[in-house]
Order: C-alpha cells, then structure tokens, then sequence
C-alpha cells in the first residue's frame, strides 16, 4: 500500500497544469451510454476512479478507444449487458449512475447499490423516486437495483427533497430520451450538473436552466454521437493553491476556470493572499507572509464547497489567530481532524459539523493517515507546511481524486516522494 513522504518546510513556487475534473468526468461516461454512436471525450484525468468507470463500461460490453490525442472515444453501440455488478460498483459510489442511461436507452437494467448503501435516508433513495416518478418499475432484490420501463420513461415533475448533485445528474441523463417534458425542482447548481448538459446537449439533447435550481428537459427519440472537452478541476485548483498559501508562497494554477471559484478566492484574499486572475489561470502570492485565520461554512454552489473544507482547515492550523469551520453537507467530515492535531494543530470539534482551529506558526512531522479523499490532501498541505519529514500512510484515497501528485508537487518545489 503506497505512502507520501514529504520534507516539509519549503515554500512552494511555481506552476502546475490542472487536470479535468473528476466529478465531471463520471457522469459524463454514464452518459455516452444514451447515445446511439461514437462519443468522444477529452481531458479526462488520469485516476483510478476514471479507469474504474472505464472498466464498468467494458463490462457492459461498450468499448472504449483511446485515440492519439489521448482522448477517450466512447462506442456504446456494442452494449451487450445491463447488468452493472457489484465488484465494480461497490468501490465508487459513481457507478451506480449507469442505472438511469441504461433504463432509458433499453428500457431494463440491473444496478448494484453502491457499497451496499442502505435504501431510506441515503441519497440514492432519491434517484430511485425519480426515476419511478418517470414510470419506471423498481425493485430491490439481493443488493442489487432491478428497473424496468414499458416502452419509454415518461417526462414528470420532479422535486428533489435535498440537494443532490448526483441525483440531479441522474435524473437530467434519464429525462434526455423521455417521452414528454421532465421538470427538476430544487436541483444541484454545481458546474459538474452544467458541464454534463453541455455534454448532453452536444449529443442531441434538449435541456434549459441548467446551473439553476430549476431545471427543464425536453425528451428526444435518440441521442447521436459527438465530442466534449471536459471541464477544469476546480477543486485540485484550489487545494494547490490552498497549498501555496499554507507555505507562503506563490503557486499559479493555469488550464482553470476562476469564475468557478469566487467563494474560495474571496476567502484566500481574506486569508491574506494576493491573488490575480486572467481567463484560464489563477495566481496566489503570500509573499512570504503568514495567513490570517478565517471562518467558513460550506453550502452548496455557488457557497463554499465541501470538498474544499479539509484544505482549508489544513491552512487555518498554521494561519495567525482562531477560526470556525462548520460543515453543512455531509456528516463526518473531520475525520482528517485527528490526523492533523497528530503534527501539532489545535483544532476542537463541536459535535460532527463544527471544528474551532487555533492557528500555530508551525506544525511538526508525524506520521499520519490519510482517511477519505479530499482529507489526504488536508494532510499533504499539512506536511508541507511542517517541520521535519512525515509519512501519510494509505494514499490510494488521494489517487482517486489527484491526478500525478508527485510531478505536481515536485514542480513547484516541494520534497516529496512515493513510496511502496
């Protein structure tokens, strides 16, 4: 099992390229399953989720070519199967999105619950109303999701009880091929749930107010092939620049979108930092000044992103005075807490969605554990801001989310290294 060394200490400097983003790439894979044709996707990261994906496409005998300019050419034509296993399923909570193409293109489909996730109060429990709402006939036998529509899903008005992202991406992907008009009320606003409409649209679909909380799509008979360019991570864009500023130094970030990131850039000028902008990059300057502890409290888009929250928290521990971090979306999420008050940090939680962190000039190495995704980079931040060498132990979290961690870090200068 991989582990991150790092020296910390160093000031980081320079450039880095950011990837596609991953939350965008998933849905639009499960997408290409609508269409009757070649669907070519670009930008997609490299990580493990993505080949997961891949794989789960393979396994329903769709194939995938990578083409010359590394981009993914889809051909879900060659389906041969509807039945998505639990092998696959069960490690990425994503692939269960399949459920709603499949139905909708050929009217069955036979869906593993992702990690066997409990039916009631879990979000899946939404996509499966709404699909149901569309005509869909669902049953739930042996872990798995068994659908079934006669003849085509029916267009409905749908009403989403809480803010999902991917309840909003699922149903949007089963609504493009209805018979009739699907409402969504109350729907995800992120850019993921736009980029996937811009993806749907290309291939044929016919969808308004995306990017709203409203949004409305008109069914069409077939969705036809065509070509997306993945949108920039925005998250990996701020988790390095997040890691500039915890080590007071400068990081540009290019291939970007800042207009995706106002929530957290009004927080890192907060913090201190100097920040520029043009059309794809963004530019972090500390000026070798330590940051100033700010408060924050996630909500969905355009508020501040909960998967931001451990990276930031990171940066409150070594920034000059006290801060309130609360979580709104999920519970849970300061798992990464334990680990960071191992090198030194002082953070207090208050129940499951308050932290208090009282900022230290620096931080001590110590050997850590990475536990959930966007909390191991919350320790990588940590380590570089640290005195001495730690070790972050179970990185195979961070791969499924950081596209080429090493060459990343080492290019703007920071000591790291994997090992076995």
């Amino acid at each position: 099992m991989d582990r991150l060394q790092i020296d910390g200490g160093a000031r980081l400097d320079g450039t880095v390229r950011i990837s596609g983003a991953k939350n965008s790439a998933l849905p639009i894979l499960a997408a290409t399953l609508l269409a009757d044709g070649p669907v070519t996707i670009a930008n997609l990261p490299h990580l493990h989720d993505i080949t997961t994906m891949i794989e789960l496409l393979g396994c329903l005998g769709v194939e995938v070519v990578i083409d010359e300019k590394l981009a993914v050419e889809v051909h879900p034509e060659t389906l041969r199967d509807v039945v998505a296993p639990y092998d696959l399923v069960k490690t990425m909570r994503a692939s269960f999105l399949v459920l709603g193409p499949l139905l909708a293109r050929h009217g069955r489909a036979e869906v593993s619950l992702p990690g066997g996730c409990a039916i009631g109060p879990r979000p899946v429990d939404l996509h499966l109303k709404g699909l149901a709402a569309m005509g869909a006939d669902i049953e739930v036998e042996g872990g798995y999701v068994k659908a079934r529509s006669a003849g085509r899903l029916q267009g409905a008005n749908i009403f989403m009880d809480v803010v999902t992202v991917t309840g909003t991406e699922h149903l949007m992907m089963a609504a493009a091929l209805a018979d009739g008009v699907t409402v969504i009320e109350n729907a995800a606003r992120e850019p993921e749930v736009v980029d996937l409409a811009e993806c749907l649209t290309a291939m044929g679909a016919v969808i308004s107010g995306a990017g709203t909380d409203t949004i409305t799509i008109e069914g069409v008979e077939r969705l036809e092939s065509a070509s997306h360019r993945v949108m920039p991570d925005r998250v990996e864009t701020a988790t390095y620049l997040l890691a500039g500023a915890a080590t007071r130094g400068r990081v540009r970030v290019v291939e970007t979108q800042p207009d995706l990131l106002d929530a957290v850039l009004v927080k890192l000028r907060d913090a201190g930092a100097a920040i520029a902008t043009g059309d794809d990059w963004v530019e972090l300057d500390m000026e070798g000044r330590r940051a100033r502890a700010v408060s924050l409290r996630t909500a969905p888009y355009p508020g501040f992103p909960t998967d931001v929250q451990a990276q930031f928290l990171a940066l409150n521990a070594v920034a000059d005075g006290i801060s309130r971090v609360t979580e709104t979306i999920f519970e849970n999420r300061f798992m990464h807490v334990q680990e960071i008050n191992r090198m030194g940090a002082r953070v207090v939680l208050e129940g499951n969605s308050v932290a208090i962190i009282e900022g230290v000039d620096r931080l001590t190495a110590a050997p850590v554990m990475a536990t959930d995704l966007r909390a191991s980079f919350s320790l990588v931040i940590a380590a570089l801001a640290a005195e001495g060498q730690t070790i972050i132990d179970r990185i195979y979290h961070m791969d499924r989310g950081y596209e080429c961690i090493e060459e990343k870090l080492a290019g703007l200068g920071a000591r790291v290294r994997r090992l076995p």
